[in-house]
C-alpha cells in the first residue's frame, strides 16, 4: 500500500500519510507522490479543495533521516521543493488536520494552509536548529508573523514542541478537537468549501494572498540553498550522526 494515499470525491482531494510504523516521516518518494498530487489537484477544475492529513495519533515526524541523508535534495527541482512550491503556490483552499507529533515539515506546511484543525494531542516542532540546519518551506518568514517575532525565535532558536492549545492561540490552528474527530471535522469542512463556487474560492484565495507569494517563493529559495550548504557541514553530521548512532549530539566545538 502506498505511503501517501491520494482519494477524491466530492470535489475534495485527500491526501493521507500512510507510513505509521515510521511515525508517518517522509521520504523522498512521498514528496514526489505529494507534489504530483497537488499539480493534479490544482490542474483539475473538478478539484474544488485539497485536505492532508495524518492518523489520529501522528502527523508527522517529518524527514525520514536515513533516507533523506540517502537522498539529499538536489536542487530546486528535487521532491521536496517541487512539494513547497506546489503548497505556497496551490490557488484553491488547502486545508489540514494534524494530531499528535508534526515534526519539522509536518508543522512548516501547515503555514500554507488556508484552515488547520488539531488534535487535542498534537505536538508541533521546527527542530532544524538542533540538526544543524536553518528553517524551510518559508517558515523564516511565515513563523514571525503567525506568531510574532519572540515566540518565532522561541520556536525557532529551541526548537522545542509547542502544544494545541498554544497553536490555537496564535491563530496556526482553526480549532482544537478530540484526535478522533479532527479528520472528519476538517472532512467535513472541505465538503462545505466544495460545495461553494471554484471561481470565488480562487479569487479570495490570491485577494488575501496577493503580494505575499513572490516573497514566499523566494524565502523558500533563500533557505533552500543555505540548508543545503549547511547540511555538508560539521554540526549537521555530528546532529545526523548522533541521531543514527542514538546519542546526544556534542557541538561545543562547534
Amino acid at each position: 500500500m502506498s505511503d501517501i494515499l491520494t482519494h477524491t470525491d466530492g470535489g475534495v482531494t485527500t491526501l493521507t500519510f500512510n507510513r505509521l510504523d515510521k511515525k508517518n516521516s517522509i521520504t523522498s518518494a512521498m514528496y514526489a507522490a505529494l507534489a504530483d498530487a497537488i499539480e493534479a489537484a490544482a490542474a483539475d477544475p473538478a478539484v474544488r479543495c485539497v485536505l492532508i492529513q495524518g492518523h489520529e495519533t501522528v502527523f508527522s515526524a517529518g524527514n525520514d533521516i536515513a533516507d533523506f541523508l540517502n537522498h539529499p535534495p538536489a536542487g530546486q527541482d528535487s521532491p521536496v521543493f517541487r512539494f513547497l512550491r506546489g503548497i505556497a503556490q496551490f490557488p484553491k483552499p488547502l486545508l489540514a488536520a494534524a494530531c499528535g507529533p508534526a515534526v519539522g515539515i509536518g508543522t512548516t506546511l501547515l503555514f500554507h494552509c488556508d484552515l488547520v484543525y488539531a488534535g487535542d494531542n498534537a505536538a508541533f516542532s521546527m527542530p532544524f536548529v538542533n540538526l544543524g540546519l536553518c528553517p524551510e518551506a518559508a517558515s523564516s518568514l511565515l513563523v514571525p508573523q503567525m506568531l510574532g517575532y519572540h515566540r518565532a525565535a522561541e520556536a525557532l532558536l529551541l526548537g522545542e514542541p509547542f502544544m494545541a492549545e498554544a497553536a490555537l492561540e496564535v491563530g496556526l490552528v482553526n480549532r482544537v478537537l478530540p484526535p478522533t474527530e479532527a479528520n472528519s471535522y476538517a472532512q467535513g469542512v472541505a465538503r462545505k468549501l466544495a460545495a461553494k463556487p471554484l471561481a470565488s474560492l480562487v479569487e479570495t484565495k490570491r485577494l488575501m494572498k496577493k503580494g505575499q507569494t513572490t516573497l514566499v517563493m523566494d524565502t523558500i529559495a533563500e533557505e533552500g540553498a543555505s540548508f543545503g550548504r549547511m547540511l555538508r557541514e560539521p554540526a549537521a553530521r555530528e546532529a545526523f550522526g548522533a541521531f543514527m548512532e542514538r546519542r546526544k549530539p556534542d557541538f561545543s566545538n562547534l
